[in-house]
């Protein structure tokens, strides 16, 4: 890739005699002040990030949703402002987000020469600042990309307990799962979790008796041989993958496995179906989801309840 094929400082590039005033007019497009980028390619989190760094001359350091786009978060929407700390007060250019501190040389590292936070120190940055549906996919798929440990994280937010958000920020990081592959696996698992169910294992492997590999599937409980599968829009528009599908789950069934299926539609607008029909499949194999105190109709049946409502 070409130094000019990413962003970069427009007077330091002419400075350097890199390119003349008529080619970066031409040819490159103002993305903030004094930073451009190649005309017809759009910027993803990552080039606005990295756009960011050079707004500030370096001075900056990225937070957030922007420095777990450069440690190798995926799903980092690019048309959210770009977050950047600075240690002086400055007026933010349009699409970026200028925290005024100071990070310490503890907290930050650098990823292909920019400056961005730590894993742990990005992993409490956005479990402070996000709601909780919010943060926890992103948490999720920042560890998966670090290979961050959750109980890291967690160890770094009680050494900051005065941090202002530092008590949702625990809450949140105890519910990571780096095992969730996207983001609405991570509300998945979140409604099951939410509603009283135990925690599924993500990223279950199954084997078959003699121990050859069958299948990994989202999340499940292989003592009950339950599993959730969330089926994004390939699993019904691609029709290879459709014949796929229906092979691998006939196969999960002839060993024993019962799979719920989730799509959007129905994590989005009908909840209660997921947890009726997963407290049905884990019924069915014996799992005790009630409490049996007398006259309680147990957590799980008060909460499908209330997903109607």
């Amino acid at each position: 890739m070409g130094v000019l094929d990413e962003p970069f400082v427009g007077s330091w590039a002419l400075a350097a005699g890199a390119l003349t005033r008529h080619q970066l007019r031409h040819d490159f497009e103002r993305v903030v002040p004094d930073v451009y980028s190649r005309k017809g390619r759009p910027l993803d989190a990552i080039g606005r990030a990295k756009a960011a760094v050079h707004w500030t001359k370096g001075e900056g350091v990225l937070l957030g949703r922007s420095a777990a786009a450069l440690l190798g978060s995926a799903f980092v929407d690019a048309d959210q402002p770009v977050e950047i700390a600075l240690p002086r007060h400055r007026r933010p250019a349009p699409g970026i987000t200028v925290v005024q501190a100071r990070i310490g040389r503890s907290d930050r590292c650098e990823v292909d020469g920019y400056p961005v936070t730590t894993p742990s120190r990005t992993a409490f940055d956005l479990a402070c600042r996000l709601p909780r549906d919010r943060a926890v996919p992103a948490l999720d798929a920042l560890c998966r990309a670090t290979g961050l440990d959750p109980s890291t994280a967690l160890a770094f937010a009680d050494v900051h307990q005065r941090v202002r958000g530092s008590a949702r920020a625990r809450a949140v990081l105890r519910l990571v799962d780096p095992g969730a592959e996207s983001p609405p696996e991570s509300l998945t698992r979140l409604l099951l979790i939410d509603h009283g169910l135990p925690a599924p294992t993500t990223q279950l492997v199954v084997r078959d008796t003699g121990g050859a590999f069958l299948a990994r599937l989202d999340m499940g409980w292989e003592r009950w041989r339950v599993a959730v599968e969330y089926d994004g829009a390939q699993h019904w528009t691609d029709s290879a993958q459709r014949t796929k599908d229906i092979d691998r789950h006939a196969i999960l069934a002839e060993h024993g496995w019962s799979i719920v299926r989730v799509g959007a539609d129905l994590l989005r607008n009908r909840p209660h179906i997921v947890i009726d029909r997963v407290v049905a499949a884990l019924s069915a194999r014996g799992a005790q989801l009630d409490d049996g105190s007398p006259g309680h109709h147990g957590t799980i049946a008060r909460e499908r309840k209330s997903l109607r409502a």
